[in-house]
């Protein structure tokens, strides 16, 4: 029997979801670590990579990733095991602003998952809400590049609005509004996007060369020319993204 197709975001081909290098995973995990926190929470884990990382890298620290994806949630607790970090990481499937009551951590990450908590000013609300004092927060989102054109807009997801990304300096004027320190605002190259996006849609990709004749050939076509097409032409170099590493007192 031919193979279904694997579903759409399930990041087989990625290490991590979103455009993050293994450089800046590697300088990210040691410099979070360094600080030697002993409770860290991820909210949108997605596979928890970065954050069992982390825990590797921290070994009196113990993590709890929270994430709406069961597939994702299964995958972390997987690798968790295989690590042997599955007695000092729990994964939690279900909203995170439903099981956020009384939780507080010394390093909080919040990577590509903002929309968990609302907007961008409600999740940092809420994240420093949450975060011990002197702790740190990994906070990663998006931002206009340069403000995008119509026709770009055009090729961008259905409902986009050039209102709904802010400049990279107000992204971080909005941290800083919101009770943090930056203390690093990095931002994602071309290539970690080129790998994300290309890495995205690879599993897919090699399943219809596979399956050119599965009855459901055409419908991934679609789909991934849609996805590409979001990609180079619409948020090519106009759609940044953003890791800022926050202090608080």
């Amino acid at each position: 029997m031919t193979a279904d197709p694997p579903r759409a975001g399930a990041g087989s081909c990625l290490t991590f979801h979103g455009p993050l290098s293994e450089e800046r995973a590697v300088r990210l995990t040691g410099q979070l670590a360094a600080r030697t926190p002993a409770t860290v929470l991820d909210i949108g884990c997605g596979w928890g990579e970065l954050m069992l990382r982390i825990l590797a890298a921290a070994p009196n620290a113990s993590g709890t990733g929270m994430d709406i994806d069961g597939q994702d949630i299964r995958r972390a607790r997987y690798n968790a095991a295989a690590r042997g970090l599955d007695g000092r990481a729990t994964f939690v499937e279900g909203p995170a602003k439903e099981r956020l009551a009384n939780a507080s951590a010394d390093l909080i990450l919040n990577v590509g998952a903002y929309h968990a908590l609302g907007t961008i000013p409600e999740a940092l609300a809420e994240i420093r809400e949450r975060v011990n004092p002197g702790g740190r927060v990994l906070f990663g989102a998006e931002y206009w590049e340069r403000p995008p054109t119509e026709a770009e807009l055009a090729n961008l997801w259905p409902g986009i609005t050039a209102d709904d990304c802010t400049d990279l300096a107000t992204l971080a004027e909005r941290t800083v509004a919101a009770g943090f320190g930056p203390l690093r605002i990095q931002t994602a190259t071309r290539g970690e996007w080129e790998e994300f996006e290309s890495g995205y849609a690879r599993g897919r990709e090699e399943w219809l060369l596979a399956n050119p004749g599965h009855p459901r050939a055409g419908e991934i076509r679609a789909e991934l020319d849609k996805t590409r097409n979001i990609w180079l032409r619409g948020h090519r170099d106009v759609f940044g993204f953003a890791y800022l590493t926050l202090g608080v007192p």
